[in-house]
C-alpha cells in the first residue's frame, strides 16, 4: 500500500506569548518571555508564585457565552486555537464566528472525512478543583455538583467540542501521554491521513494547569523553578543554574491534510509532515533515562519513518524543560543519534519563552518547527548567560542561545517527553510538489 503524503494547511495558537499564531511567532523569534506573577489564584503560600499565563483572555470574544460556560479553560483554549486553524485552512465557509449553530457554517470539504484528534495531558483540572471544593464546603447538603462537571473535566472533550461546532464526523478522540500528548496526537492524525482513513484532521493540544493543584502538585515533586525574584529568567534550559521548569498554559492547533485533497481545493501549504516516532524509557515514573535511551530510540524511529538521514535535519526543537536531569540526557541523545551532523544543526528550547505547556507543548513546538521551516529562521533558547555552563552538558552544539538565527531549514524535528517515560517525535520539512 502506497502511503499518502500529508501537509499542513492551517495553524492556530493561543499561548503565553500571544493569542494568535502571528503574535506568538513574532514573540518566539524576538525572544519574548511569557513569565510573570500568577494572577489566577492566591500564591502567597506556594513555593512557586509565577508561571506563563495566557494574557488578556476573554473566551466570549470567540465562543458563545453559554457554550463557554460548558467548557473548562483548557477546552476554551482548544476551541479558540482550532477556530484560527480551521479559518486559516478554509475548511468551512466561515470559521470566524462561533455564535451560530453548526448548520450555519457551510463546509467546503466532506465533513465525514474530516476528523479531530485533540489532546491534553491533564484536562479540566480547574473544574475538578472547583467542583470537589464546592462539595466539601457544602457537604452537609449532600452532593450538589454541576451537571457539566464530568464533560468539562475529561481530557477528550476538547475534540468533542471542535467536532460538534463544525460538524466534523471523521475520527474523533484525544490522546493522553503526559507532556507527549499532543505530539502523539499529531502523529496519530498523520497516520490516519496517510493510511487513507481521513482527508484532513484538526489536531493539537491544550492545557490549563496553572491552578492550586497544578502548581502545588509539581511543587511537591520539586519539579518547578522557585525563582520568584526573577520569573522572566527562570526558564533557562541548558544553564547550570536552572532549578526546574516554569508552568505554561494555552493551546495550538494544526490542520493536517492529504496532499492531493489540499491541492485540489487550492489550499495554502505551510510544510509537509514526513515522519513520527514513539518510544518508552521503561525507567522511571518522572525522570528521563540519564543516558537518553528512550530519546535516542524515538528520534531514530522518527527518522526511519521519514526515510531521512540525520544530516537531513537542520533544526531540533528540543524537549528542553530546564530541569537538572532532563536537559543533559537529551543532549547525549542528540549526539548519539546525529553524530557529526549534530554540529551542523541548530537546537533550541522554546520553553524558555512559553514555559512548559505540558500536554499542549508538542503542538506549540510543532507549530514553531513548521514556521521555522517556512521562514528559514530558528527561534532562540533565551536566558543563558556566559559562564552559566553545566559540567554535564557539552556546549559544542549550537543551542541558538538568546538570539534567533536565520539559516536554511530544510527539515525540523520536535521532541516531547512525558512522565511515565512517554517519548514522541515528529518531523516536518519544506513542501516540494
Amino acid at each position: 500500500m502506497e502511503l499518502k503524503r500529508v501537509v499542513v494547511t492551517g495553524l492556530g495558537a493561543i499561548t503565553p506569548l500571544g493569542n494568535d499564531v502571528e503574535t506568538t511567532w513574532k514573540s518566539l523569534i524576538n525572544g519574548v518571555n511569557g513569565a510573570g506573577p500568577i494572577t489566577l489564584f492566591d500564591t502567597s503560600k506556594f513555593k512557586t508564585q509565577f508561571a506563563c499565563e495566557v494574557k488578556d483572555f476573554d473566551p466570549t470574544i470567540h465562543i458563545d457565552k453559554k457554550e463557554a460556560k460548558k467548557m473548562d479553560r483548557y477546552a476554551q483554549f482548544a476551541v479558540i486555537a482550532a477556530k484560527e486553524a480551521i479559518a486559516d485552512a478554509r475548511l468551512v465557509e466561515d470559521a470566524s464566528v462561533m455564535k451560530e449553530t453548526p448548520s450555519g457554517k457551510q463546509p467546503l470539504v466532506d465533513t465525514n472525512r474530516v476528523g479531530v484528534v485533540f489532546s491534553s495531558g491533564i484536562g479540566g483540572i480547574a473544574t475538578f478543583e472547583q467542583e470537589v471544593g464546592n462539595y466539601f464546603q457544602n457537604e452537609d447538603k449532600g452532593p450538589r455538583l454541576n451537571p457539566y462537571f464530568i464533560p468539562k473535566m475529561i481530557g477528550d472533550i476538547a475534540a468533542g467540542h471542535i467536532s460538534i461546532l463544525y460538524g466534523f464526523r471523521g475520527p474523533n478522540y484525544g490522546i493522553v501521554s503526559a507532556c507527549a500528548s499532543s505530539t502523539n496526537g499529531t502523529v496519530s492524525a498523520f497516520d490516519l491521513i496517510r493510511l487513507g482513513k481521513a482527508d484532513a484532521i484538526v489536531t493539537g493540544g491544550a492545557e490549563a494547569a496553572i491552578t492550586v493543584a497544578g502548581i502545588g502538585g509539581f511543587n511537591a515533586m520539586h519539579a518547578l523553578s522557585v525563582r520568584n525574584d526573577s520569573p522572566e529568567t527562570a526558564s533557562r534550559p541548558f544553564s547550570a543554574s536552572r532549578d526546574g521548569f516554569v508552568m505554561g498554559e494555552g493551546g495550538a492547533c494544526l490542520v493536517l491534510e492529504e496532499l492531493e485533497h489540499a491541492l485540489a481545493r487550492g489550499a495554502k501549504i505551510y510544510a509537509e509532515v514526513v515522519g513520527g516516532g514513539a518510544s518508552g524509557d521503561a525507567y522511571h515514573l518522572t525522570a528521563s533515562h540519564p543516558d537518553g535511551i528512550g530519546a535516542i530510540l524515538v528520534m531514530q524511529n522518527a527518522l526511519a519513518d521519514a526515510h531521512m538521514k540525520p544530516s537531513d535535519i537542520d533544526y531540533i526543537n528540543v524537549h528542553g524543560t530546564s530541569t537538572p536531569v532532563g536537559d543533559p540526557s537529551e543532549v547525549k541523545a542528540i549526539k548519539e543519534v546525529f553524530g557529526e551532523s549534530a554540529y551542523k544543526l541548530n537546537i533550541s528550547s522554546t520553553k524558555s519563552m512559553t514555559g512548559h505547556m505540558l500536554g499542549a507543548a508538542g503542538a506549540v513546538e510543532a507549530l514553531a518547527c513548521i514556521l521555522a521551516v517556512q521562514n528559514d529562521i530558528v527561534p532562540p533558547t533565551i536566558n543563558h548567560t556566559p559562564g552559566d555552563d553545566d559540567a554535564e552538558i557539552d556546549y559544542d552544539l549550537n543551542y541558538t542561545f538568546n538570539t534567533a538565527e536565520k539559516r536554511p531549514v530544510r527539515a525540523a524535528l520536535s521532541n516531547t517527553f512525558g512522565f511515565g517515560g512517554h517519548n514522541a517525535c515528529i518531523i516536518v520539512k519544506k513542501f516540494v510538489k
